[in-house]
């Protein structure tokens, strides 16, 4: 039987008097009123009053201890898009606040999340800018939202799934960023059961099965921890948390885990009293138990960004199942549960809001800042994806500085973080005193020290694991300077060597001459046509044609007299605009052959490489280099070794590679058969003799039968011979 609506809302009611004044209640119950009188006639799909969804709505929000203009707004919150009621007769009959929230939410209501990716970039635009008018629009749209969850199944399966997938992919991540943790959780469940019903049966199914075996093994650490506590004289309560559906379907997809090995992880929650007591409980539950090194988390010294504080624990349990343990107060209980809607702090101007509130703000405004310097509107939600809905992590200079980045984030991101040119400079770094890869994921609490050396400069490969905008955008500053200098110095190269032939030097080029090429290409100046040379967009030899002064010369005779003045030297040095060709690998000691390719500068080949075999005679797209004597650097090169299956025979090979102070970048294994394996190495030496090095000390490994080095494939000649046999 249908409850009446007028209980519904006596009961609301009698449960707001117990936090709320009798004329803040008042106001509510008029605000029911006026929107059941509004409503009036509309129904809901499942054949309820639609003033039902408003008081639901509502309902919610007095759970969370919302204040009354909330819950007023909530009870009108479809008014203004649903009966023709304006702002302006709100705003005469309930003021300015209420009318305002109303009019927010009214606005979100219109966002249909599509899957195209700028419609959804757009509507996430739209709203940051409500929630930065006020933070009690998105609460009320939050509990519509929950609400709407909650009476899913009367809806369509295709609308259910595609409602669903908003809620999983916006309102539950914007749940967690405001630290709403039991509304993330039923968002989650709900969003999961609609979108892949059959996987959440399955998972339920799994859950209810094991849930017998472990009553008893819950029942017991339960039982002893409450015995620890009560032996020390620890006032606290403990109790198990059940692992929701949502949660073990993500690790079980993310971290590629099967259900039992999550499944076999225990977890409690310990609240107390005080802050104190949560140290000493800490101590407790780590005599009774052993703890599992490196998994102990401090985020009550430190809070997560969305206030969150706790202390996380896992400890060697009985029989040796590891316990997961979080032990917190009494008010972080209910600051982890509701998070910004924990303590509502609306009752007068002179309250001041609380840190959550404050980190909220701080939140909000770092959107509209992001949105600002967005380019476009898929460009701020690039952005708010990197920075917006991952947890933040603090991290200490060596003096004690605090700097605040996203999860993820390396010691690379820290150095721009710090300044520009610490980044721009920075070679190695100091994780908690130790040496670490400039490329490790950083953790909270961690002292990170930046290493620089003077005349270093940034790696393009840091662009594959920054996080961070400041550091990317840097990065690639830097990057295109120094490309655009680099390939300025190659194509000043290239033109001298083709200007040899026509017996000229660039820098005894008539003025005219080079301003009438200028002309004839519409580039600004020299530096602009050598690096359009550098980056192999324009053709030296064309070039060097034209601005020729002794022009009686013909471009054959050019040529060969070019070839007379030698090769051009590559020194291991030059940079991004010189790429060593992937596929044939070349090294000093190698013939060699130089390829301007498009966009890219010079890529050398060795002489012998197949995918040069229709342009290696052609003088406008290679050129004769070699190496130069004080050739520098370290030169990729690929080994195929054939050797017997030993036990230890890869440790052995490796270390033996190492020994020879070559570098081993990748390592493979091919079984052939139970006896012999093939092993594919990729390497770095200095060149040839280095090289013959290496391979000689591995021949010298008893169960290596064959190595050679990996040359590209005659895949063209192949192909040429198979065609003219026909």
């Amino acid at each position: 039987m249908q409850v009446p609506a007028l209980d519904k809302i006596d009961s609301l009611a009698s449960d707001l008097t117990n936090y709320l004044g009798k004329d803040q209640v008042n106001s509510v119950r008029r605000a029911y009123y006026y929107a059941e009188q509004a409503h009036e006639g509309q129904f809901r799909r499942s054949g309820d009053p639609y003033v039902t969804h408003p008081l639901a709505v509502a309902g919610i929000l007095s759970e969370m201890h919302m204040d009354h203009q909330s819950l007023m707004a909530a009870m009108l919150h479809d008014v203004i898009e649903d009966t023709g009621i304006t702002k302006t007769a709100i705003k005469s009959q309930f003021g300015n606040s209420v009318a305002d929230l109303v009019d927010g939410v009214s606005k979100l209501n219109k966002i249909t999340f599509s899957s195209r990716a700028e419609a959804q970039a757009e509507n996430f635009q739209k709203m940051a800018m409500a929630m930065a008018k006020d933070l009690r629009v998105i609460l009320v749209k939050i509990a519509d939202r929950l609400h709407n969850m909650r009476t899913l199944d009367v809806l369509a399966p295709e609308k259910r799934r595609r409602i669903a997938r908003e809620t999983l992919d916006i309102y539950a991540p914007i749940a967690n960023r405001l630290g709403m943790n039991i509304v993330r959780i039923e968002f989650e469940e709900l969003g999961f059961a609609a979108l892949y019903p059959m996987r959440a049966r399955r998972i339920s199914a799994a859950v209810k099965s094991v849930r017998g075996n472990r009553k008893e093994i819950i029942s017991k650490i339960e039982t002893s921890i409450a015995a620890c506590l009560e032996r020390e004289g620890l006032p606290g309560r403990c109790i198990g948390r059940e692992k929701h559906l949502y949660s073990i379907y993500e690790k079980m997809r993310s971290k590629r885990k099967s259900f039992s090995e999550i499944m076999d992880v225990y977890a409690f929650r310990i609240v107390v009293d005080r802050v104190d007591t949560c140290y000493r409980v800490l101590g407790a539950v780590h005599s009774l138990y052993k703890p599992v090194p490196g998994r102990f988390k401090d985020y009550i010294s430190i809070p997560k960004a969305n206030g969150y504080q706790s202390l996380h624990t896992t400890l060697f349990g009985m029989h040796g199942v590891p316990i997961e343990i979080q032990i917190r107060t009494e008010e972080m209980e209910g600051m982890a549960n509701n998070g910004i809607a924990a303590h509502w702090l609306y009752k007068s101007s002179e309250d001041l809001p609380s840190n959550p509130h404050v980190r909220a703000r701080e939140w909000v405004n770092g959107l509209l800042d992001m949105q600002k310097n967005a380019g476009n509107s898929l460009e701020f939600i690039e952005n708010v994806k990197i920075d917006l809905f991952p947890d933040e992590i603090y991290l200490f200079t060596p003096k004690g500085t605090i700097f605040e980045l996203p999860a993820g984030s390396t010691a690379v991101d820290f150095a721009y973080a710090i300044h520009t040119d610490v980044g721009n400079s920075c070679v190695a770094c100091r994780i908690s005193r130790r040496l670490a890869p400039l490329s490790e994921p950083l953790e909270s609490g961690q002292t990170v020290e930046i290493i620089t050396a003077p005349g270093t400069q940034p790696n393009p490969a840091w662009l594959s694991f920054v996080i961070t905008g400041k550091a990317r955008s840097n990065i690639r500053h830097y990057l295109k300077n120094q490309k655009l200098s680099e390939s300025v110095a190659l194509g000043r190269r290239l033109l001298n060597k083709a200007l040899a032939g026509f017996g000229d030097q660039l820098d005894s080029i008539a003025q005219e001459n080079i301003d009438a090429i200028l002309q004839q290409t519409k580039l600004k100046s020299m530096d602009h046509l050598l690096e359009e040379i550098g980056l192999g967009n324009r053709m030296s030899y064309m070039v060097a044609e034209r601005l020729a002064t002794k022009s009686n010369i013909s471009a054959d005779d050019a040529q060969r007299e070019s070839d007379k003045q030698g090769s051009l030297d590559i020194r291991g040095s030059e940079g991004m605009v010189m790429n060593y060709a992937k596929c044939c690998h070349p090294i000093p000691g190698d013939p060699i052959v130089g390829h301007i390719s498009s966009g890219r500068g010079m890529v050398i080949h060795t002489d012998e490489c197949n995918n040069i075999a229709d342009v290696r005679d052609n003088p406008e797209k290679c050129v004769s280099v070699r190496w130069d004597p004080d050739v520098q650097g370290e030169f990729s090169v690929e080994l195929r070794v054939e050797l017997e299956n030993e036990r230890g025979i890869i440790a052995t090979l490796a270390t033996t590679i190492t020994g020879t102070e070559a570098n081993i970048e990748k390592i493979s294994i091919v079984e052939r058969d139970a006896r012999f394996s093939i092993v594919n190495l990729s390497l770095n030496v200095h060149n040839r003799v280095h090289l013959a090095r290496v391979m000689k000390r591995v021949r010298h490994i008893k169960a290596v039968a064959k190595v050679t080095r990996v040359k590209s494939r005659k895949v063209r000649k192949t192909i040429k011979n198979v065609v003219g046999s026909n």
